[in-house]
Parts: C-alpha cells; sequence; structure tokens
C-alpha cells in the first residue's frame, strides 16, 4: 500500500503522487486520504500552489551524484529509461510515493489538538524550507522533497511554518513567492548585498532570477541581468540597470573586476567568466545549477582575488518573515507566467522546461477552480 502521513481515511482529496524517479508518467493523478493534523501542526486547504525546478529536480533524481548533466539532459534520459536513484533527493533517498509542491499559498481548514483555533480561516503562506534542529545548524528539511507538499487539495504542516499575509494578491500570486523569492532572498542576504553593489544576475528569466532582480533592486543594488534577448525588455521594466544576451562575452561587455556579486543558478559551461568578472573580495552565490552541476575552476581566480564562494539551500531565520513584511508594504510584485488545473501539471512541468516564459507557473487544485 503506498505510503502517506495521514490517519483519516474518510476523507479523500485530489493529489498528484509522484510515485518514483522517471518521466511525466511517474505523476499519477488521484484519490488520496486527506491527511489529519497532530500535535503542533495545521492542515491547509491548498488555495494555489507553484511549480519550481525543485519538483522536476526531485522527479528526474538530478540531485543525485551519478547526474552530470544539466535539468533537460536528465529529463530526456529519463523520459528513455527509468532509473531509481538512491541518492537523488535533497538529504536522503527521496520519500516515494509521496506529494510533491514546495509552493503552498493556503487557507487554515483544521488544527491540531494543541493549536489555537483562531488560526481557522486564516490565508497564508508555508515557509518551505524548515529548520527542524533550530538556526545554529544548517540542518534542514524541505516540504515536498522531504514530506509530503501542496500538489493537493489539502497539506498539514508544522504551525510555526506558516505565516499569515495581509494584501490584496491573488492566491496565484502568492503562490508564486516561498521557493522563488524565498531562495532568491537567501542568497542575498548571505552575499550581504548593499546598496551600491553591483550584482550579476545569471538566469534572470526564470523564477528564481526574477525575484533575484526585484529583490536586489529593492536592496538598492545596480543589477546586470543575463537573459535572452526575447525578454530583456521585461527584466529591465522590473529594475534591472542593464540585460545582457546569454551569449554574451561578459568580461568585454562589463570589464574584469567590475561586479561586486554574482547570483548563478544556472553554472554549467558559463561558470569560468562568472570569476573573472568580480572584483577582489567579491561574493559568488549560488543554490543551482540548471546548465549542468559540473564546472572549470580555475583555484587562481579564486584564491588570487580573495573572493567567497556561497553555496545556499538552507535558508536564514530572518529570510521569510522579511518576504512577509516586502509583500504587505508592496516592495515587490509577483510575476504569474501562467496557471493550470492540478490536473494538468504534466503540461504545466512541460511548459516549463520549455523556459520561454517569464516568471513562474501555478497549480489550482480542483476545490480552488472557480467556474
Amino acid at each position: 500500500m503506498d505510503r502517506f502521513d495521514t490517519t483519516d481515511a474518510k476523507r479523500t482529496m485530489m493529489a498528484v503522487v509522484t510515485t518514483g524517479n522517471g518521466g511525466y508518467d511517474k505523476l499519477d493523478y488521484r484519490a488520496v486520504p486527506v491527511p489529519k493534523p497532530g500535535a503542533g501542526e495545521v492542515l491547509l486547504r491548498v488555495l494555489a500552489a507553484g511549480v519550481n525546478n525543485t519538483e522536476i529536480n526531485t522527479r528526474l533524481g538530478w540531485y543525485s551524484s551519478s547526474v552530470t548533466g544539466d535539468t533537460a539532459m536528465t529529463a530526456d534520459a529519463q523520459s528513455a529509461a527509468s532509473e531509481q536513484k538512491a541518492d537523488g533527493g535533497w538529504n536522503e533517498k527521496t520519500p516515494f510515493p509521496f506529494i510533491q509542491g514546495t509552493d503552498c499559498c493556503g487557507e487554515v481548514a483544521e488544527v491540531g489538538p494543541d493549536v489555537d483555533a483562531a488560526w481557522t480561516g486564516a490565508r497564508v503562506l508555508v515557509r518551505a524550507c524548515m529548520r527542524p534542529n533550530g538556526y545554529d545548524t544548517m540542518d534542514n528539511v524541505w516540504m515536498a522533497s522531504d514530506f509530503d507538499g501542496a500538489f493537493a487539495e489539502y497539506v498539514k504542516v508544522p504551525v510555526k511554518e506558516v505565516f499569515p499575509v495581509d494584501c490584496d494578491w491573488t492566491d496565484a500570486e502568492l503562490a508564486t513567492i516561498p521557493c522563488a523569492y524565498g531562495t532568491a532572498e537567501n542568497m542575498l542576504h548571505r552575499a550581504r548585498v548593499s546598496p551600491g553593489d553591483h550584482v550579476l544576475v545569471v538566469g534572470a528569466s526564470g523564477g528564481v532570477g526574477s525575484a533575484t532582480v526585484q529583490l536586489a533592486k529593492r536592496r538598492g543594488a545596480r543589477v546586470t541581468a543575463i537573459t535572452s534577448a526575447s525578454k530583456a525588455n521585461l527584466l529591465l521594466e522590473l529594475g534591472a540597470a542593464r540585460a545582457l544576451d546569454r551569449h554574451a562575452d561578459l568580461v568585454a561587455e562589463l570589464g574584469s573586476e567590475s561586479v561586486d556579486v554574482v547570483v548563478d543558478n544556472v553554472a554549467g559551461p558559463g561558470f569560468p567568466n562568472m570569476l573573472k568578472v568580480l572584483k577582489r573580495g567579491g561574493r559568488f552565490v549560488s543554490s543551482g545549477a540548471i546548465a549542468g552541476p559540473i564546472v572549470d575552476l580555475d583555484m587562481r581566480d579564486m584564491y588570487l582575488k580573495d573572493i567567497t564562494l556561497i553555496g545556499c539551500t538552507a535558508w536564514d531565520e530572518p529570510v521569510f518573515p522579511d518576504l512577509i513584511g516586502y509583500i504587505e508594504r508592496g516592495e515587490i510584485r509577483p510575476i504569474v507566467a501562467a496557471t493550470y488545473p492540478l490536473s494538468e501539471i504534466a503540461k504545466a512541468q512541460e511548459d516549463f522546461m520549455a523556459k520561454t516564459h517569464f516568471g513562474n507557473f501555478v497549480l489550482i487544485p480542483p476545490s480552488s477552480q472557480t467556474t
């Protein structure tokens, strides 16, 4: 029998169950039991759930050390022949079968036995990256990578990880925030981005990239965005001071030692030039590698220029509360590229992988769809 962290078998909901590593055939849309919140938990009715690289990479087993290609190459290989990855998850073996969905905008539908009933009815965002052992260690678990997530009509989460939001945004707009903006804000926080810094954002048109452009601009930085020519104007409207084509010669365009911070979730063959354009004492920060995780690193570019390399997965404590404040004060804006019914998740992920969109895709469960 499939494993789900549920105890109420009398109530069912529609969900997308990811059954293993592989292609879109591993996404099984079906009825499953509704979770029952326990001590310290709340049950959320999912209003909208964002689509991210995270879910696709986890399904593909891309986090496995045996994978050396980019996400697209891995997707093609998995479609041809499924192979289970023992180390394909973020922290350990992925708990298949389970429900993915890292981004959740939800409404509190039920509370656990020790949770204040006043939570009921609140519209909230879920902090997807959780630090169960506190913020003095980097130990972390992620909703939808380590336990069931939001690609369902209901999801249960620890009450300490839900944040009420007071704003006029739609549910779909709020669902663009947690993973992309949390990841972007965490990188800028760790890299200590300050007013006047020149920040180079690689892959700036994606969910994390476009969030980084906004959030770096909000900090008073001057942003150069790397993107395709067709999306350059959109990034300039978003706050970038300059947009460069992804095939541009960065050293020729920007000059060596011209950038304070590089935010790079692309990696791949373009990585070496990122260190070339960094100033002495510059910071390189990353939380992904969609163009390929194996890169060429000239150690001289790093140590002779006193460059700091910063890896980011675990979110620091101020990151998510700060994001809620930015939303409520109108300091950032969401970018919804498209919405899809939850049942059309394969179509949404296929369109996502085409990389022709700008912003974020969002899934709407049947209980939250309007007619």
